[in-house]
């Protein structure tokens, strides 16, 4: 009898998917654009942020033991962990690739811990743009973590740690709860207090001016201002000195035309934007607070998608000191200019021959990824704030990209019995970068075809009295400014101490500009008598020089860290033994509790000032302090509109009787409708003075000093 064999039974084993590459990058959108660009080998990861840091309860800084910080897993981070080691246990290798700087690098090298990864292994990847060729192109060139960033950004950790744990205890002790210190905040704060001081100091002095207007034969009139005597400045300090000046002339006699000198005038484009000059430009041009300006920088960054083209991040790394511009994007702005605009408007020639590879730089200026995705193209993917924004940073690189504009100037020189006047005109002779990066300023002004030896009657002359100007305050714009050029914090330290300094109600806004608090001079006051090295701009800027060469690996952080600590304690110690309790004394507030019938005081609160009752803790009645504007609210017709604060200190209006009414205007109403729409009508402040405008844009009254 035969045999059969049984067929062989299927193995039922399934096959096991290949391993993927892991990528940890720090934010979800991040990874969203880049796992695109590396393709289905590649998982994409978002750490979200830091995942270790010094515990807030504590010092966390073992000072007897060289400094050694104590990290922790932050709270509320314990899912994003699990999630991360599960991940990297089934991956078949891992990079790193968190932002191109000190605080990116950190990231990475608190990842290769919690991972257990070694941190000299080639896994850290960077790129300074989100785009496929930059991405691609990094993972070519991994490299091993850079302990010497790690060691600058930790050595800065540890410092701000000394100085914030050692300070803001005795603050609250000796003044109230709540309050805080910080080497660039009490610098931002003390500039800001100095520039009050300077303020109330000074002393207006009188100065006068005379303009005129000439006219040669029929041509139009034109404006000059009085110079001098005999050929040399003279000044106008009083009246006398203008009567002396409106003697020596004819009114009705002839002027001569003594000098005409024509120029030809360039005006050379700025670099492109770094992260202060972009957060000053957007603070000035589109009136945006330093943290929207880094909000939509950071979105731009990460990535937007652009319909078919999908996620793509738009623009360089937006936390950078450097003006650099890699070779590839040179080239790009340049083959866009000659096609655009011709090549009148290129400073350079495109690059013939092959380029060199990878189009990331880390240490590049913030430009557009790519030129040829103008704003216009992209208008209808961004939201308002992002466009305006994208808008400004191509407009900055574009123009600095280009030829000067050229103008031709005229100056001429008018005398009549030894008196001067002197008049000055432009007209534009080619616009050069001001085709896409103009403020609207650039307006001829007009002389008339004069020449030496011409004769022009006086029309009019208008002596006008004027007094010295205070120093302005310190916008968020300035005061960035000043903060750079001081050398005192790092790029992505502004946003935050300005955040800071207000929240704690140190300094409040008043017309975009910053007052210092009460508060803030008590807290000020403490700093400069007790720590003043941490007010010293010298001894701060001379600090982040060497927190810079700690990066370069020329400086140790510990002996860095230690030279900063001896003398800081000695005076933590001293502050300790000698500061008085600080006594913020209640004013009375005119009016008595509604529930106790004890008087009412007005009080200082982390959010500013209201008021209290003066038999507290036994009686808790608290009360807002609200200005009236003499506008009843235009939504119920029955509550007056009040001025309130948000919690960033901003003024805003309401109905004082919310919740009932929940009538909010930016914009100070002013109790009249518009005659068109019937809405009602707004005062908003504009250069100069107010105005009051329709929020609907159809209606507006010319604008009052």
């Amino acid at each position: 009898m035969a045999t059969t064999t049984k067929p062989k039974a299927k193995s039922k084993a399934k096959r096991r998917s290949p391993k993927k590459t892991l990528v940890i990058v720090e934010s979800p959108a991040k990874a969203k654009t880049i796992e695109k660009y590396l393709g289905r080998s590649y998982k994409v990861v978002a750490s979200k942020g830091h995942v270790r840091d010094l515990p807030k309860s504590k010092m966390g800084v073992d000072i007897d033991h060289d400094y050694e910080p104590h990290y922790i897993s932050i709270r509320g981070k314990g899912d994003t962990i699990k999630e991360l080691r599960s991940a990297a246990k089934k991956a078949k290798k891992v990079y790193l690739a968190a932002d191109p700087d000190r605080e990116g690098e950190s990231i990475a090298w608190h990842l290769s811990h919690i991972l257990d990864l070694d941190p000299k292994e080639d896994n850290r990847v960077v790129f300074n743009e989100i785009t496929k060729d930059a991405v691609k192109e990094s993972f070519k060139h991994p490299r091993n973590i850079d302990m010497n960033l790690v060691d600058a950004q930790q050595a800065r950790r540890v410092l701000d740690r000394l100085v914030g744990y050692s300070i803001s205890p005795l603050l609250w002790q000796k003044v109230k709860k709540g309050l805080s210190a910080g080497r660039v905040q009490s610098i931002a704060l003390w500039l800001i207090i100095q520039r009050e001081n300077e303020i109330k100091n000074f002393t207006p002095e009188e100065y006068w001016s005379i303009d005129s207007e000439f006219k040669k034969g029929r041509s139009k009139k034109f404006k000059a201002s009085f110079y001098g005597l005999n050929g040399k400045k003279h000044d106008l300090p009083n009246n006398d000195a203008v009567q002396d000046v409106m003697k020596r002339l004819d009114p009705k006699g002839d002027f001569d035309i003594t000098k005409v000198t024509r120029r030809e005038r360039k005006r050379q484009p700025q670099p492109p934007f770094t992260t202060s000059t972009m957060q000053q430009e957007a603070n000035r041009k589109l009136n945006y607070r330093t943290r929207k300006t880094m909000m939509a920088a950071q979105q731009l960054y990460e990535g937007i998608n652009i319909g078919k083209e999908g996620s793509q991040g738009l623009i360089t790394y937006m936390r950078t000191d450097s003006t650099r511009i890699s070779i590839i994007a040179k080239h790009e702005a340049s083959t866009f200019l000659h096609e655009k605009y011709g090549a009148e408007y290129a400073a350079t020639k495109p690059i013939k021959g092959k380029l060199p590879e990878g189009a990331q730089d880390a240490h590049e200026a913030i430009r557009p990824t790519s030129v040829f995705r103008t704003p216009a193209s992209l208008k209808k993917y961004l939201t308002k704030d992002q466009f305006r924004l994208y808008q400004l940073i191509w407009s900055r690189f574009m123009a600095s990209q280009m030829t000067p504009a050229i103008m031709d100037t005229m100056a001429v020189t008018i005398e009549q019995n030894g008196v001067t006047f002197k008049a000055n005109g432009s007209k534009m002779k080619f616009d050069g970068f001001l085709k896409v990066y103009g403020d609207g300023k650039e307006k001829d002004n007009l002389l008339p075809d004069l020449e030496t030896g011409d004769q022009v009657k006086l029309v009019n002359s208008n002596p006008d009295q004027h007094f010295t100007q205070p120093p302005a305050r310190y916008s968020e714009a300035n005061l960035i400014k000043a903060l750079e050029e001081k050398g005192v914090g790092r790029p992505s330290t502004y946003s935050p101490t300005i955040d800071t300094i207000q929240r704690r109600y140190y300094v409040k806004e008043v017309g975009r500009r910053f007052e210092p608090t009460e508060l803030g001079e008590i807290v000020n006051k403490i700093i400069v008598e007790y720590f003043p090295d941490i007010v010293n701009i010298d001894f701060t800027a001379n600090l982040e020089g060497k927190l810079d060469q700690v990066e370069e690996g020329k400086e140790n952080w510990i002996k860095l860290v230690d030279k900063f600590y001896r003398p800081f304690s000695t005076e933590v110690e001293s502050a300790t033994k000698n500061m008085e309790k600080v006594q913020i004394k209640d004013e009375p507030a005119g009016f008595n509790c509604e529930i106790c019938g004890a008087p009412m005081v007005i009080k200082m609160g982390r959010y500013g000032k209201f008021y209290a009752c003066s038999r507290f803790p036994d009686c808790r009645n608290t009360k807002a302090i609200v200005k009236e504007i003499g506008v009843i609210c235009p939504k119920c017709h029955e509550g007056q509109v009040i001025e309130r604060k948000s919690k960033r200190h901003r003024i805003f209006y309401g109905c004082s009787r919310f919740p009932d009414c929940d009538f909010v205007s930016w914009d100070k109403p002013v109790g009249r409708d518009c005659p068109k729409d019937g809405h009602f009508l707004v005062e908003k402040k504009v250069k100069g003075g107010t105005q009051v405008v329709c929020p609907n844009g159809d209606y507006e009254e010319p604008a009052q000093k």
